[in-house]
């Protein structure tokens, strides 16, 4: 894969700018499947800014309490840290009522919630609140924790991968979308890229102020997402996308990490002249 240059977008209207491509760190701790050595979790955490990710998500109970520790050795990230506790604030799955109400006391940057082809719920309501508000939008579990990328499709499950509890990994709900992700590869087909860089690049388009958060322990994954950037899609494509993955077609309820409390770790970068 070539130089891919990943642009810088302001997240909400407070100021922030971050690589419109993030990247969530909960599985480098453990979370989903055994930790990853700290040598390789920090390798990629290094080779995702090396090629342009300036937004790392983390929280201290990833691990627990090991997460944010790791995204803290990397030396690049030190350097560029400003001085202040905090900058910027954002919330994890809030209700709306609660966006509102905390908007109103302190302006909110950007909100993380779940969102992709197969977690569309936030999209009727919530995606235009942020919107009246001028607050970004952080979608996590883009890649349906892996499932377009052919996670418990083409692969099997780790034994000890909390995955497994997933009701969309297991059984008949398994079997069922299945039939979900073979639509996903054979619109991949059409626009020449794989199906995980389809997914990302639907969610990608869905405008400036989204900026997704896949994670992944693999650099040759990680390099893989960064791909999704150079997928164009017209809006005649992302009709077709939508239209061609119906939501009514998925069997299980999607993730919710309510109990997370997320806290984010923002790289301040200056524009690229």
């Amino acid at each position: 894969m070539g130089l891919i240059d990943i642009p810088l977008v302001k997240l909400g209207s407070q100021g922030m700018e971050v690589s419109k491509l993030g990247l969530g760190c909960m599985s480098l701790s453990g979370v989903y499947n055994s930790p990853l050595p700290e040598e390789d979790g920090i390798s990629l955490i290094k080779h995702a800014f090396s090629k342009g990710i300036t937004f790392f998500d983390t929280s201290d109970v990833y691990g627990p309490h090991v997460n944010e520790i790791l995204i803290g050795k990397m030396g690049e990230l030190k350097k560029l840290v400003q001085e202040g506790k905090i900058k910027y604030i954002g919330l994890s799955e809030t209700s709306p009522d609660t966006l509102r109400r905390a908007h109103a006391v302190h302006p909110i940057t950007a909100v993380q919630m779940e969102w992709s082809l197969w977690a569309r719920d936030i999209e009727e309501e919530f995606v235009p609140l942020c919107r009246e508000l001028g607050i970004g939008i952080v979608p996590y579990s883009p890649l349906g924790n892996g499932f377009f990328g052919g996670k418990a499709v083409v692969e099997s499950l780790p034994a000890n991968s909390a995955l497994a509890f997933h009701p969309r990994f297991q059984g008949e709900n398994l079997d069922k979308n299945k039939i979900f992700y073979s639509q996903l590869v054979k619109l991949a087909e059409k626009y020449v890229c794989t199906s995980s860089q389809l997914a990302l690049a639907w969610l990608l388009h869905q405008g400036d102020d989204v900026v997704p958060i896949p994670g992944t322990t693999k650099i040759k994954n990680l390099d893989n997402n960064i791909g999704s950037l150079e997928v164009k899609l017209s809006e005649d494509d992302l009709k077709e996308i939508t239209d061609a993955m119906l939501i009514s077609e998925v069997v299980g309820e999607h993730i919710n990490d309510a109990f997370l409390k997320c806290s984010w770790k923002f790289v301040d970068t200056p524009a690229k002249a």
